[in-house]
């Protein structure tokens, strides 16, 4: 049987830590900033964790499970 691949998109999308949680980029911040204020924009530009509902499924996606 050949190996199982990796989803490319979760690949690019997700980071594992030392921990073994799973980082991640918040949305809405690479277009259309002009209306949104400096503090919404510097809280976007900070990484975020995965909620636990959600691990199991990206741990599938990036074959960790």
């Amino acid at each position: 049987m050949p190996k199982m691949k990796t989803k490319s998109s979760a690949k690019k999308r997700f980071k594992l830590t030392g921990t073994g949680k799973i980082k991640r980029k918040h949305a809405f911040k690479s277009h259309i900033l002009t209306k949104k204020s400096k503090k919404r924009k510097l809280a976007l530009t900070h990484d975020g964790l995965v909620h636990k509902a959600d691990e199991n499924n990206i741990k599938t996606m990036m074959r960790l499970k």
